[in-house]
């Protein structure tokens, strides 16, 4: 897969489609880019390039642990370098969950570079306020205090990173456990400090500024309970709700794999609202 330079940190990426527009899906979590790949060529296929990437600290890119931003607001920054380096700028933009966090945040800094957005499986609540602190923090932060960076990096989540990019290793055993537990510990705080939010980590301020197209697909469980995309929907002006045919399930986490059967619709709503704005753009 191809690399790029971006702001001082490699990031691994992937173009899927060859002409037409520019759309961006970012995953949710820390997790890679590679559980899109099923859903970007559905929408390829019908005449879009789709950007993929590893967002820095997840999947095959650099592990950089230097930003006194909360993670979705570095990686929206790192999302606008790379889309300029790649001249795909203005896109539509798109994710999940954390992916969804990332693009609202892209919206609100880099208003020029962005189309529309395409929301999936928006977070809030307060389970979700709960659940992902433990989730993205402090399991690594006891880790790293009980057992340095050899038990950070023994993680189930560290430990895929290394494996995708063998240099993470290196960079993680090359920190200062204080060091690192000092960064994780303000991301968290910065984290928590959103959390109250219908939509976690966005104010209403924030959404209710929100003035490009914007297309809204809820999630299911817990952490993406249908009513953070209600909520979604109610704050962002003019937005377009479409509801796939599911229920909420008292569940922690449906993984968006477990989805695959919803693909193709979610794909086809994606793809006829940018067409739509494409359309009146004309």
């Amino acid at each position: 897969m191809p690399i790029a330079n971006v702001r001082g940190v490699t990031i691994n990426y992937e173009i899927v489609g060859n002409h037409g527009p520019w759309a961006v899906m970012i995953t949710g979590g820390r997790r890679a880019y590679t559980e899109f790949v099923p859903l970007a060529h559905k929408i390829a296929v019908a005449g879009f390039r789709v950007l993929l990437h590893d967002r820095r600290n997840t999947g095959a890119s650099d592990i950089v642990m230097d930003s006194d931003e909360v993670e979705e607001a570095t990686w929206a920054n790192d999302l606008a370098a790379l889309l300029k380096q790649l001249n795909a700028s203005p896109a539509f933009i798109g994710g999940s969950s954390s992916g969804a966090r990332t693009a609202i945040l892209f919206a609100l800094r880099h208003p020029q570079a962005v189309r529309a957005l395409l929301l999936l499986r928006v977070t809030g609540g307060a389970f979700a306020a709960g659940r992902l602190p433990e989730n993205y923090y402090d399991q690594f932060i006891r880790a790293a205090e009980q057992g340095g960076m050899a038990a950070v990096c023994a993680t189930e989540q560290y430990a895929e990173r290394i494996s995708a990019n063998p240099k993470n290793r290196e960079r993680l055993m090359g920190m200062d456990a204080k060091r690192y537990v000092a960064i994780m510990r303000r991301w968290r705080e910065l984290f928590v400090a959103g959390a109250h939010h219908p939509v976690l980590g966005v104010s209403e301020a924030e959404l209710n500024s929100i003035k490009v197209p914007t297309v809204i697909i809820p999630g299911n469980d817990q952490t993406h309970a249908s009513a953070s995309g209600l909520a979604a929907h109610r704050l962002i002006p003019g937005s377009v709700l479409h509801q796939l045919p599911i229920t909420d399930q008292e569940v922690p986490l449906i993984p968006f794999p477990d989805w695959a059967e919803h693909e193709p619709e979610i794909a086809r709503v994606f793809v006829d609202f940018m067409r739509g704005v494409e359309k009146k753009a004309a």
